[in-house]
């Protein structure tokens, strides 16, 4: 069996709120990758006093526990178990109902002698190579299906002068737009303090016998394929089969240093966190 991962923050100044992991059982015969990329909130009040890396770390270490432990337990419910678990260690000290509580999205994926099982939410990606060679990326794509007034907000802000006031402006609406939209119908969803959002997970399983790797990425390393278009999900798992995450991480940051002010290819962030996880098992 093969391991590896790599994660680097998008700003040294600042903490990596992502979160990977992987955890075999003592029989050998399986194992388990937990992946999660916590939200920046905006500016201001978030109703909680902990920080985003605290909440991934907390969510993160409990679904891999559940996921990992409890076999008899699907991965929506052991996510759901984790946010309850989570949302409990401190309610008491947070407004868990506020909408910038913190949250994450999340990738997870369980292999058994016979099977391999997945769960993903939000934009981050899982990627299935398959013994055939193919690759087939499992997504959550609500986030990219906004709605169009939503959507042409978002054009109208990268239109404008970065760095500019009305470009400020602009973005805070932007912003409080797709607040709105996040974990609602119709919005999409990531994992806060409601463990009812596993439910809305994208999940399924495979034959193990058919499933040559998986990669998990989180949306800082999967821009290296949707946002620089450097080549395609498969020649992503390629790379990263080749020469290790840390690889694609690397072409990342380079692409980013390319284009520092996000024209040529528009994105939130000029630099984000970014996590891969990489099993052959």
């Amino acid at each position: 069996m093969r391991i590896e991962l790599a994660t680097e923050p998008g700003d040294p100044q600042r903490p990596n709120e992502d979160y990977a992991s992987v955890a075999l059982p003592a029989s050998g015969r399986g194992g388990v990758l937990v992946l999660l990329d916590g939200v920046t909130p905006p500016e201001g009040d978030v109703g909680c006093v902990h920080s985003v890396p605290w909440f991934t770390a907390r969510l993160g270490g409990a679904m891999l526990e559940l996921s990992g432990s409890h076999r008899d337990m699907t991965l929506s419910e052991s996510l759901a178990a984790a946010v309850s678990r989570t949302a409990d260690s401190h309610r008491s000290s947070c407004d868990l109902s506020h909408m910038r509580t913190p949250q994450a999205t999340v990738v997870a994926a369980r292999w058994s002698e016979h099977t391999v099982e997945y769960l993903v939410l939000s934009d981050s990606v899982l990627l299935l190579e398959r013994t055939d060679g193919s690759v087939h990326p499992v997504l959550d794509t609500r986030l990219d299906e906004l709605p169009p007034a939503v959507r042409a907000q978002r054009d109208a802000v990268r239109a404008l002068p970065r760095g500019s006031a009305e470009r400020a402006a602009a973005g805070r609406e932007y912003a409080r737009a797709v607040e709105a939209l996040r974990n609602a119908e119709g919005g999409f969803f990531t994992a806060a303090a409601d463990p009812g959002v596993a439910a809305r997970a994208v999940t399924g399983s495979a034959p193990r016998a058919g499933i040559r790797s998986l990669t998990a990425l989180t949306d800082g390393a999967g821009r290296w394929a949707e946002v620089f278009r450097l080549g395609s999900w498969a020649d992503c798992a390629a790379l990263i089969t080749k020469q290790g995450p840390q690889a694609l991480i690397d072409q990342v940051r380079a692409a980013e240093a390319a284009d520092p002010d996000c024209t040529a290819h528009p994105r939130g962030k000029s630099r984000d966190d970014a996590a891969v996880i990489f099993v052959a098992p």
